[in-house]
This record gives C-alpha cells, structure tokens and sequence, in this order.
C-alpha cells in the first residue's frame, strides 16, 4: 500500500459517510442562523429590549450598511452571480444526480439552500430599504428573515440528512 492509498483510507473521501461533511452543514446553518442580513442576532436582541438609544441606532446603521451592500451587489453584478450561480448549481446538480458523483451531490445540498437564503436576503434588503424599516417595524422583518432563515435551514438539514443516509446504506450495501 502506497502513501496516497494510506491517506484516502485514512480520511474518507466519501462526503456523507464524513464527519467534516456534518461538521460542515452544522457550522453553516448555525452562522446563517446567527448572521441575520451580516448582523449578529444577539445585537438585534440587545436592541429590542431597548434599554438603550445608542443600541438601536447602531442596529439600525449596521443594517442600513449590509442592506446597501447586498443591494448594491445585486444591482451591480446581479446578473452575472446569477447566470454563474444557476450554471454551478445545474452542473452540481447533473454531475451529482444524473452522473452519481457523491462529492458533487454533497455540494449541491449544501450550496443549493444557500442560494435560496441568498435570494431571500436580497428581498428582505430591499423591503427595508424602500420601506424605510427602523425601530420595531425593523426588528420585526430580521426576525421574519430569521424564521426563514432557519425554516430553509431544517429543510435542508432534514433532506440532506435523509439523502446521506439512503447514499451510506446503498453504498454500504455494496461495499
């Protein structure tokens, strides 16, 4: 057995017979979950209590900020994220379901649902902005954005989770 033969024993390759996989999408819905629009939950939190002025302005310029950007990210180069985005996903997607690429499937699931909270901040940035959200009309779209959030998070926890299981018995049936 040769050194490369020793280390693909040693890691296992296959993406959902993997801990790192696991790891991986626990890692990235709890961010997700966390960072509401690129701001952190515990500073919405902090700022509905309303035990301080300085609190809620700050909230409300940090949102201002990563609304713009997501906004203006999507008016600049909307376009071409999206013709990138759907040719990426249509090639993971024929590369792991049609052709049985395990590592291409593994991707697809993780970056599939990442698409859809993309587009759906883009839709909360906007509804911010041209409603000119502050205060408690504010707090109440983030946490809207949040149960989505985490509703397309269980989702696709739930059908990836589902779909490793049924890869790890077909396989480990064969194997």
């Amino acid at each position: 057995m040769d050194w490369y033969e020793s280390v693909f024993e040693l890691i296992d390759m296959r993406s959902f017979s993997n801990l790192w996989f696991w790891i991986i999408l626990a890692v990235m819905w709890s961010s997700t979950s966390h960072w509401v629009l690129g701001v952190p939950w515990d500073m919405v939190m902090r700022a509905r209590k309303g035990d301080s002025e300085q609190r809620v302005h700050d909230l409300e310029a940090m949102v201002r900020i990563n609304t713009n950007r997501i906004l203006l990210i999507a008016e600049e180069s909307g376009l071409l994220l999206a013709a990138s985005s759907c040719f990426l996903l249509t090639m993971l997607a024929l590369l792991g379901f049609v052709y049985g690429n395990e590592f291409s499937q593994a991707v697809f699931l993780l970056a599939f649902p990442m698409s859809i909270i993309g587009l759906l901040s883009i839709a909360t940035s906007h509804a911010i902005r041209r409603d000119g959200l502050q205060g408690e009309p504010l707090f109440r779209m983030m946490h809207k954005h949040r149960v989505l959030t985490q509703v397309v998070g269980v989702i696709s926890i739930f059908i990836t989770a589902m779909w490793g299981m049924l890869q790890n018995m077909t396989i480990g049936a064969l194997g």
